[in-house]
């Protein structure tokens, strides 16, 4: 009975394995067929265009034109004029040889990049005799095009993939480009787009002729995403003229919205030039630049004691905590004894009366000295004190990245009870210790755009918005970067220092930024600056600071603006801080002397001082 089932079984099973078998070899596995048609038929990628880049009023930015790539695929060479190649691409016998040997080891099937980014004249000629290179063909792509020769540290630049963008993102494919720095790097997967592929026949003679099967196993790519940006490219451009021949940063925020509106990093550098078959020579040009570093970002990377301004943060935690009123006053006699023999210095004369007001717009040391100790010496315990003067600095986004769109930054410090007591030893500090702290010349370093930041939510009385470049993205994509993030200041707490703010520009120390019709509030700073040189610390001019919004209610625009050894804030930063204010509230500027004087002032010479082997003088 057995038996008699045997055989057709083993005939069933049989006729199966062949059938499927059959099955794996024409629908699964098309190895003879390729066989057949490999030579005959061409996989390309088609890219789309990335997406372009504009500023909050609609002007075009970054844009695109067409560059085409002479690619290769390994398996498919045949011998070829080597000499008649070389002179149409422009490359020497050994870096042929260098690309042909990297291309096998990358992959015999896949294609690997030649020559990038191939010149007019090159590919009009590629193009009449590409068919006599088997394995040869050209790649169509498109290139960044920057419409102007600015913000290049906002933008940032493409470049094309190398082996650990292969190892980390599948995605990724020899030859074509990626976002590296800044929006660009940022929003990388909306400005690309998603890669299509076609199927191309080949005739006898190794020329297209055509998509094969009508185009039926095309796939088209699909469309990148155009953004907008919240950057005003009028301002950014004039913001970049001021800070001409000299190096610092300005960023300037809409309080209302935490729109970034100008970002400047001084110097800078053309984003055109980090375009095209230059662009490796020209980048490392930049990047060999030790002394200007125009690929530092001082606007998001710079880390500086942030001086004076500090102290209107020092006042607002004072009245938080019941330490100081607005009517509190105290005696300044050109400074502070803060201990026995040591004193800090004020510029108030001999016996001078401040309340808070007063205090901030004559930038009294004395009276934040004070205001500062008394923080400090709320507690038996300055360990306890300082922590809760430092979660309050934390409030104002002090201390941390503040999660802006760009991939690059500082998150500067604010120090706590764990730093002294790790530099002092527990129970081995006090107040007079870190009294430093009080004007902004101690351990805390800050960034510019965290000052701004911090100016902003002074603004708002007492709340700040995530600043951010990103305006729209086509297709409405939902970034939910406008949460409001409140400070631990009461609301009440920041009209006196406005106040104070407001007479620094009427008639403090910041009188040259006063403009006609709009309501300034600012505070300077002069902030110390030393650098190690020749293994020694040695002291250079002061950097100039000033922190500044406009109007007094409402505010449109808050702002920081930092000049490396600008020395006072009245000398540099605060008339280019009014002048950005002007720019943007009054589209344009009728301070034409003051505009005059700081596009063309230069502080060149300042920085060359260390290097030129020669005694120098500082804060002239």
């Amino acid at each position: 009975m057995n038996r008699s089932f045997l055989l057709p079984a083993l005939t069933f099973l049989t006729a199966i394995f062949f059938v499927l078998k059959l099955v794996q070899l024409q629908l699964v596995d098309n190895y003879y067929s390729s066989l057949s048609e490999n030579n005959a038929l061409i996989e390309r990628a088609v890219y789309p265009e990335r997406g372009f880049i504009y500023d909050r009023n609609g002007n075009l930015l970054v844009a695109n034109k067409p560059s085409y790539d002479l690619m290769l695929i390994p398996e498919n060479l045949s011998p070829f004029d080597t000499l008649e190649l070389l002179s149409l691409i422009d490359l020497s016998r050994k870096e042929l040889e260098d690309v042909l040997k990297k291309a096998n080891r990358y992959s015999k099937k896949l294609p690997s990049t030649v020559v990038s980014q191939l010149s007019q004249e090159s590919h009009a000629v590629l193009q009449e005799k590409i068919w006599k290179y088997d394995g040869f063909y050209l790649q169509k792509k498109s290139i960044r095009d920057y419409r102007k020769p600015i913000a290049s540290n906002v933008l940032g630049y493409v470049s094309e993939v190398n082996s650990n963008d292969l190892k980390k993102d599948p995605y990724c494919s020899r030859g074509e480009l990626i976002g590296r720095q800044g929006i660009e790097k940022y929003y990388e997967k909306y400005l690309r787009g998603i890669k299509g592929k076609e199927f191309l026949q080949k005739d006898k003679f190794n020329r297209v002729i055509g998509t094969y099967e009508g185009g039926r196993y095309n796939s088209p790519p699909i469309q990148a995403r155009d953004i907008s940006l919240t950057l005003d490219i009028g301002l950014q451009e004039y913001g970049e003229a001021l800070l001409q021949n000299k190096r610092g940063g300005i960023v300037a925020i809409e309080p209302s919205s935490g729109e970034i509106l100008a970002l400047v990093s001084a110097p800078n550098y053309d984003p055109g030039i980090l375009v095209g078959r230059e662009r490796s020579a020209n980048y490392r040009k930049l990047a060999l630049d030790t002394l200007a570093k125009p690929l530092f970002d001082r606007s998001l990377q710079a880390q500086y004691a942030p001086g004076s301004p500090f102290k209107v943060l020092n006042a607002l935690i004072a009245l938080q905590e019941n330490v100081i009123t607005p009517k509190t006053q105290f005696t300044c006699n050109k400074g502070h004894f803060y201990a026995r023999g040591a004193f800090m210095e004020c510029h108030c004369p001999l016996r001078t009366k401040n309340d808070l007001t007063k205090a901030i717009y004559k930038s009294c040391n004395s009276y934040f000295a004070k205001t500062y100790k008394g923080i400090i010496n709320t507690s038996d315990q300055p360990d306890e004190s300082i922590e809760r003067w430092k979660k309050h600095l934390l409030s104002f986004g002090l201390g941390n990245y503040l999660g802006y769109d760009l991939p690059t930054g500082k998150p500067g410090y604010i120090p706590g009870a764990d730093y002294y007591n790790k530099v002092y030893g527990e129970n081995g500090w006090k107040a007079p210790t870190v009294i430093s702290n009080a004007i902004g010349q101690g351990e805390v370093l800050t960034t510019p755009i965290q000052m701004a930041n911090f100016a902003s939510a002074i603004a708002n009385r007492g709340f700040y918005i995530q600043p951010h470049f990103m305006k729209s993205i086509s297709e409405e994509v939902q970034l939910n970067l406008h949460e409001k993030k409140k400070t631990t200041i009461d609301s009440a707490h920041f009209e006196t220092i406005i106040d104070g703010m407001h007479k620094v520009v009427e008639y403090g120390t910041a009188r040259i930024a006063r403009i006609k019709g709009i309501e300034v509030c600012g505070k300077t700073g002069t902030v110390e600056n030393f650098i190690s040189l020749n293994g020694e610390k040695t002291q250079l001019t002061d950097h100039s600071m000033f922190i500044a919004f406009a109007p007094k209610e409402n505010p449109k625009i808050a702002l920081a603006v930092f000049i490396e050894n600008g020395y006072w804030g009245a000398r540099w930063a605060a008339p280019i801080a009014s002048l950005m204010i002007e720019k943007y509230l009054n589209k344009e500027i009728k301070r034409n002397w003051l505009e005059n004087r700081m596009l063309n002032g230069s502080l060149l010479a300042e920085y060359e001082k260390p290097y030129t082997g020669k005694p120098f003088k500082i804060n002239q």
